[in-house]
């Protein structure tokens, strides 16, 4: 990681880069891109709402986290809240810092940036845990949640448009090294 800068980022000026980095690790077609672009910009206008890039030292952005406090009136807590409830894990929704996106550049993938980002963030969050979703499959993303901490909390999770299951996760905070 020593080529690689982690810090804030503004990311309504970089959303395309942004979305370039999520489209090559989530496999998004440009019309998914779309979508995603009016989704980055609403939820950066939401209370608290932050996030971190990794860049090169040229500028280029390989990496980024984004995230917010949980709020239960918006569309993400709407569609994980039977889910949470039905395991009795409704309360996450609760003083939880959300971790809305995080990516990274496939050949930039396996060399901490990840862990780096989220880690980062959390840091400076006043909410005493975090979740997040992702898809429900063993990933390389699903082992460094876990190995951060963060555990399953419901799952599988049908998101209206998605055509993979996913699962809610979450964690106490500072997340485990």
């Amino acid at each position: 990681m020593d080529d690689i800068v982690v810090g804030p980022l503004d990311l309504a000026a970089r959303v395309d880069d942004a979305l370039a980095v999520q489209a090559l690790a989530f496999g998004l077609t440009a019309e998914e891109v779309a979508v995603r672009r009016h989704i980055v910009l609403r939820h950066l206008a939401s209370r608290g709402a932050r996030a971190l890039g990794a860049t090169t030292h040229g500028g280029r952005l390989v990496g980024f986290v984004y995230g917010m406090p949980n709020d239960r009136s918006h569309w993400w807590s709407g569609v994980v809240e039977p889910y949470l409830r039905a395991t009795g894990s409704e309360g996450w929704l609760d003083d939880s810092f959300v971790i809305t996106e995080l990516h990274v550049h496939p050949d930039f993938q396996k060399r901490g940036i990840g862990r780096e980002l989220i880690t980062t963030i959390t840091d400076s969050a006043a909410e005493p845990r975090s979740i997040l979703s992702a898809i429900d499959t063993e990933s390389p993303a699903r082992g460094l949640y876990r190995r951060l901490g963060y555990r399953d909390l419901a799952r599988p999770v049908h998101f209206p448009s998605a055509q993979s299951p996913y699962v809610v996760m979450g964690a106490p905070l500072p997340l485990l090294g």
